[in-house]
């Protein structure tokens, strides 16, 4: 994953736990990186063993680690730094979702070496749709569910959202439900 993706990791923990945090989380990962460059691309494996570590120093499951930092992402480095290609994704949430698929085909005119997530949405009724999440990375389902509690937030939207279907359940891919209330 590019440098990026670690140094949001690194900003979340910092914001919320302290510098300190960051250090012992850094050493149980076993990280020796001082500082992270975000256009370098770092083996996918630094990035989980620094999701891992936090939740075994914050004493929170990984999960919830990954769900925060979904959020962390779009509230604090999405809208820092992508603000304008976010924004143009769509004036609303739903809009946002209907425009997913071909959101990422921006994101690799700035970072060419990607791999992103491919995606699927169905409006499935009014204001209701199913997102179908197609990642070569193993488990990031809790991370696309902090996303999208976090798009959800940014556009002022209020959902529910929920896993109906995953790799773990013997899928190809992940399936979100979301209700726009």
């Amino acid at each position: 994953m590019y440098g990026l993706v670690n140094q949001a990791i690194q900003g979340l923990v910092i914001d919320n736990h302290g510098e300190e945090a960051w250090g012992r989380i850094k050493a149980r990962a076993g990280v020796e990186e001082e500082a992270f460059l975000s256009n370098t691309i770092y083996d996918d494996s630094v990035t989980y063993s620094l999701a891992g570590a936090a939740a075994e120093e914050l004493g929170v499951s990984l999960s919830d680690v990954l769900i925060g930092f979904g959020k962390y992402w779009v509230l604090r480095v999405g809208k820092e730094k992508y603000g304008a290609l976010m924004m143009a994704g769509g004036s609303t949430f739903g809009e946002f979702l209907i425009n997913l698929p071909n959101f990422h085909s921006r994101v690799m005119l700035i970072y060419t070496d990607i791999t992103p997530p491919e995606f699927k949405v169905e409006e499935t009724g009014e204001g209701a749709y199913l997102l179908h999440y197609y990642s070569t990375r193993p488990g990031l389902t809790p991370f696309m569910q902090g996303l999208l509690e976090g798009l959800s937030e940014l556009y002022g939207a209020q959902s529910q959202i929920r896993c109906t279907g995953s790799r773990a359940d013997g899928l190809d891919h992940d399936i979100f439900e979301i209700a726009l209330v």
